[in-house]
């Protein structure tokens, strides 16, 4: 198997209305994760550890944000004179379906048809996970599968979109696929993780386009389970699906978990992200730091449990921070208290100020705000 017999399709947008706080001034690709990272890096970084050099990040809106942070693709080693990195930027179509990953694959056919790799991998950026597609792909090749589809056995994260379901005969073949049913308790649910034939993908978006079929789920997969060997990968490494602020706030929370972060940053499959050099993180005198994550630049000279604090966050004398997301060059002014509240990039919170939200409910405040 050649190292770049896949090439790798990243949908930037298709969840952005999931967590429309986060994605009014970003696209879902670049909303920032786990102190230094944006959630595009999990799927990116997954695909070059698994041998891809080339990947095209589809757009559609408010993509300026993700543009800033991939850049060339220097971080993932995809800054190359062949292949490496491909914005594929947005596009005019005629589909009355919002987010239609069979419009967007349309609209870069010359992309495709100018690739030369014999397989496929499509992938949202809404789940964290870290996961290596050569295994999905030896799966793909030993069951002489015409489609793969990633599954992961379990209860469906609250607040999902259109999931799908999907009931499998003891081969792993796909028999049926539910989209959005009423399913109570565990079940198979879809990662939106899928390893195709390129051509194979390419003739079955032609079909469906030629039909005015825009549903990736619904006319793309469900209605061909009887036609196509479909078959499901078992995935059952950790994952953290973002369908909400909570949900954003409660994966951000997991990284506490030292098991959760030695499966999502496994030394043998790094995640890669965009380098900024800064100092390392100051603690003042009177500071008091207990099961947080820091990054580098912070200057704390407060009481910070149970947080996350992004690269350039400072936190005031005598302010106290519990179970916060406080986003990059964020200000927090002294004797401050915030319980439960995601803060975005460049906010200034005054001096003397309390905010408080609740585990089921964390406050937001927006980002470039004044409070």
């Amino acid at each position: 198997m050649r190292a770049n017999n896949m090439l790798g399709v990243l949908f930037s947008n298709v969840h952005d209305e999931k967590i429309r706080e986060l994605t009014e001034k970003r696209a879902m690709g670049s909303v920032p994760f786990g102190g230094r990272y944006r959630l595009i890096d999990f799927p990116l970084s997954n695909m070059v550890n698994s041998g891809i050099n080339k990947v095209g990040v589809i757009t559609k809106n408010n993509y300026q944000s993700l543009m800033d942070h991939l850049g060339t693709g220097k971080a993932w080693d995809l800054s190359r004179k062949r292949e490496g990195l491909f914005i594929l930027p947005p596009f005019g179509g005629a589909s009355s379906v919002p987010n239609s990953r069979v419009e967007y694959l349309k609209s870069i056919t010359r992309f495709l048809n100018n690739s030369r790799e014999e397989y496929i991998v499509l992938s949202d950026c809404d789940m964290v996970c870290n996961i290596d597609y050569r295994d999905v792909l030896a799966f793909h090749l030993e069951k002489e599968a015409d489609i793969t589809l990633v599954y992961r056995f379990g209860k469906i994260p609250e607040g999902t979109s259109d999931p799908t379901v999907y009931t499998m005969d003891l081969d792993g073949r796909v028999i049926e696929m539910l989209v959005n049913p009423a399913v109570n308790g565990e079940c198979n649910y879809g990662m939106s993780i899928l390893i195709m034939k390129r051509e194979k993908l390419m003739s079955m978006i032609d079909d469906c386009v030629s039909r005015n079929q825009f549903s990736f789920k619904r006319d793309f997969l469900q209605r061909n389970v009887k036609e196509c060997k479909i078959y499901g990968y078992e995935f059952k490494g950790t994952v953290q699906t973002i369908c909400s602020m909570n949900s954003y706030f409660e994966a951000n929370m997991t990284l506490m978990d030292p098991k959760v972060r030695a499966e999502l940053f496994n030394p043998n499959r790094p995640i890669y992200t965009k380098v900024r050099d800064d100092m390392p993180a100051r603690y003042g005198l009177g500071a008091s730091v207990s099961n947080s994550i820091i990054a580098d630049g912070c200057v704390i000279e407060g009481t910070v449990e149970n947080c996350v604090l992004f690269r350039g966050v400072k936190v005031g004398k005598g302010a106290k921070l519990e179970n916060c997301v406080i986003m990059q060059d964020s200000v927090i002014g002294e004797n401050c208290r915030l319980n439960y509240v995601v803060v975005d990039k460049d906010v200034e919170i005054k001096d003397e100020r309390s905010l408080m939200g609740f585990q089921s409910y964390p406050v937001y405040i927006s980002k470039g705000a004044i409070v």
